[in-house]
């Protein structure tokens, strides 16, 4: 019994120290404060859902999350389904919420409190992220440090822009997904509003694009300090890799 309860007190301890040390480490989320898409009256917005199952799983896990948009403050959200319990709970959390109204400005964070960054998706991520070059370096920043560049669907168009001292994409030879042009209407009207497509624009710059041809199947990839997902479906799965590779980091 007595060996017993000394096994209990040092898991709690050792588990307890694994937490604390999670705490003080922080993963920085992405978004975008573009409403439309591009400079018509079509509505463009966050995905809720990227967002919110990814969050979960980090803060459940003791890590602190952060919000950044170019221009800080509120951000659109979308893509809401409240037949879902997670983003029911967070869309009735007010504390959650008011981080969506007050994102930092690109100048008020400070990289190297943070060991991840996680990019989310929604069609507002096509505008006004990839070519902030405050974003740019924070996220180098992150990464140099041996952190983790993350993110899913079009939430990937924020790295393409990302490049070493040398002008090479930090993502050159690695593989990488996001929404696949198979899947993209190219023809619709919100589709004409890109500034670029994800995939080729990957390709262009000397990374492997991967993609499954079966849509919301939970289809992602880790190459490296890159982990990323080709759509909603992959949310999770992302996080949780951050955290898998992050633990066996720090």
């Amino acid at each position: 019994m007595r060996y017993t309860s000394l096994f209990i007190s040092i898991f709690l301890v050792f588990h307890g120290s694994i937490l604390f040390a999670q705490s003080n480490q922080k993963i920085l989320f992405v978004c975008s404060n573009q409403h439309t898409y591009g400079n018509t009256s079509m509505n463009a917005s966050n995905h809720f859902a990227e967002i919110v199952l990814a969050y979960d799983v980090f803060v459940r896990q003791g890590y602190t999350v952060d919000f950044v948009s170019p221009e800080g403050g509120a951000i659109p959200i979308g893509y809401i389904s409240t037949s879902d319990p997670i983003q029911k709970k967070y869309l009735y959390d007010a504390d959650f919420m008011q981080l969506l109204k007050q994102t930092k400005k690109p100048s008020e964070v400070q990289s190297d409190q943070y060991v991840a960054v996680y990019y989310s998706g929604g069609g507002a991520a096509m505008f006004g992220v990839a070519d902030n070059t405050e974003i740019q370096s924070i996220a180098i920043n992150i990464y140099q440090r041996d952190g983790i560049i993350s993110s899913v669907c079009h939430g990937t168009a924020g790295i393409v822009h990302l490049k070493d001292q040398n002008g090479q994409a930090l993502y050159a030879n690695k593989k990488i997904s996001a929404y696949p042009d198979l899947f993209e209407n190219m023809d619709a009207a919100y589709y004409q509003t890109f500034p670029f497509s994800i995939e080729q624009r990957i390709q262009e710059n000397g990374g492997i694009y991967v993609f499954s041809d079966k849509p919301r199947d939970n289809f992602y990839i880790h190459d490296g300090n890159f982990i990323t997902g080709q759509d909603p479906s992959a949310t999770v799965s992302v996080a949780e890799t951050v955290v898998s590779v992050l633990q066996n980091k720090f």
